[in-house]
């Protein structure tokens, strides 16, 4: 090989790398910022049939209680004009990636996550709200922010994440951790219809006022309805958000 030949695969080599090291990868998506303009909002109920999530004594199984804060805070997003659609609305399993496909096929949206938390130290408690794109930091604080109106509550951050339902979203997405059920009071509240119910409610008013602007939402109380029963033999599961 000549002598300028080589000099230029050299240039060409080190560009490549250079556009490998700085550039986005195959699969990593750039998030369309629909934060301020979304008109349907995916409501995602975390975990759900043979994933029970955390699973305590003191709130149960955490696929329950995600499942009934989201369809209740579906349900207020819906009196609000706003689009929804539910990952899954009953108590079955729906892998990652199917979740990830479910809120990507939804124009001009917004991804909202309903979790709870776990730890071993029973102390522990409070909020997070997890984001990845910088599309999504207003929607997670807006978020935080309308949670910790709650009486008594503890402020634990909004934090970036790579749990896999936000590195791969397409649109502004977020992941709301509604306490730990490990702690006995949140455990305790969780399973509390009532808490429920506030817990949508704050969440619901975070996004219509996201969208809409401070001082526009209307909240309704069904505060009545309770999650599934626990079945027998359910054993703990590890919680998967990867």
């Amino acid at each position: 090989m000549s002598g300028s030949a080589s000099r230029l695969s050299v240039v060409v080599l080190g560009g490549l790398l250079a556009a490998c090291a700085t550039g986005r990868g195959p699969t990593e998506l750039v998030t369309k910022d629909t934060s301020k303009s979304f008109n349907t909002v995916v409501v995602d109920a975390g975990h759900g049939g043979k994933d029970n999530g955390a699973y305590r004594k003191f709130g149960g199984a955490e696929k329950l209680a995600n499942l009934d804060v989201a369809k209740r805070l579906e349900r207020k997003l819906h009196e609000s004009q706003l689009k929804t659609v539910m990952t899954r609305s009953t108590d079955v399993f729906i892998p990652l990636d199917e979740r990830v496909a479910i809120e990507n096929a939804q124009k001009n949206s917004i991804f909202v996550s309903i979790h709870f938390n776990d730890s071993r130290r029973r102390g522990i408690h409070g909020f997070e709200t997890y984001y990845h794109s910088a599309n999504s930091i207003d929607l997670a604080t807006q978020i935080q922010s309308k949670l910790l109106t709650i009486p008594n509550s503890a402020n634990r951050g909004v934090h970036h994440a790579n749990f896999r339902v936000l590195r791969f979203a397409k649109y502004p997405a977020v992941l709301v951790e509604c306490g730990f059920l490990s702690n006995r009071l949140e455990g305790g509240e969780a399973r509390d219809a009532e808490y429920r119910e506030e817990l949508a409610d704050r969440i619901a008013e975070a996004i219509v006022e996201q969208r809409y602007g401070g001082g526009v939402y209307r909240a309704s109380k069904t505060a009545e309805a309770q999650p599934p029963r626990e079945g027998q033999g359910l054993a703990p599961s590890s919680p998967n958000r990867d």
